[in-house]
């Protein structure tokens, strides 16, 4: 398939047009080559993702995360220099769909909301999309749950599809939770959206302790990698349907947290 086909199937899920002003979505490596037939999709485009896929025979590669917000020279052998040395050497182009991604509540990003059974669902922070876009678009979901529940028992909902071994949870727990908002990745900055919306608890990832301590709606703090990597499994999903032809694969990643042990 050519690369731009592969190009536009994404943006149909993932509209360029609407990922937000300090956004780097989008090409992030170029490539010679004009086709592909095997498509690597992951959540950060790390030395140790692009060699998996590359190992998998990917022609491109799609992450969640841009290689950097903004483009430096590679003058250091880091991390930022093997990535572009494995994609040059192999003539693989790498594609981030950021918040161009994030902000398509009807796309992989409304995974939570469909897992937890949302009803009655608004985006928090409305964003400009493309003409004709099917629906809002913008940052975060709030939505009513199918019933009241606990805390721990949305949190338990949440854990069958993504790992809450490091979950914190700050500000007033209520006794039942009616609606719920949430952010993938870092999305703190909608906690007072959310509260104005009605939700009793928030969810998102990489919560400041100044946020936690002045929270006046129960924060749950998945981390950062949680929720975006189910996300990203469900984009590799969503576009092997869509790319008839193609092999679609995921490589899986790891929290860089990690629990320390101690005596």
């Amino acid at each position: 398939m050519q690369l731009y086909e592969i190009i536009e199937a994404i943006e149909e899920i993932a509209p360029l047009a609407a990922a937000a002003d300090w956004d780097a979505s989008g090409l992030q490596v170029a490539a010679r080559r004009q086709t592909a037939a095997c498509l690597a999709v992951c959540l950060d485009p790390t030395p140790a993702s692009v060699l998996a896929a590359l190992k998998r025979g990917a022609h491109m590669v799609l992450s969640h995360h841009p290689l950097l917000l903004k483009a430096v020279l590679p003058n250091r052998v880091d991390d930022y220099h093997e990535v572009l040395r494995l994609l040059f050497q192999a003539d693989v182009p790498l594609y981030a769909a950021h918040t161009s991604l994030d902000v398509n509540a009807q796309g992989p990003a409304g995974w939570l909301a469909d897992a937890l059974r949302l009803r009655n669902r608004s985006v928090l922070e409305p964003t400009r999309g493309p003409e004709g876009a099917p629906a809002p678009l913008g940052f975060g979901l709030v939505g009513d749950l199918p019933e009241p529940m606990t805390v721990e028992q949305v949190a338990g909902l949440i854990a069958r599809h993504a790992p809450l071994a490091s979950a914190t949870a700050s500000g007033p727990e209520p006794r039942f939770v009616t609606r719920v908002g949430y952010c993938t990745g870092s999305g703190s900055s909608l906690l007072g959206a959310a509260a104005d919306a009605g939700a009793q608890l928030f969810i998102t990832g990489d919560v400041k302790y100044h946020t936690a301590l002045a929270a006046e709606i129960c924060l749950l703090d998945v981390g950062h990698h949680s929720l975006e990597e189910e996300m990203m499994q469900r984009m590799s999903l969503l576009l092997q349907q869509r790319l008839r032809g193609v092999e679609v694969f995921f490589v899986p990643s790891a929290s860089p947290f990690r629990a320390v042990a101690f005596s």
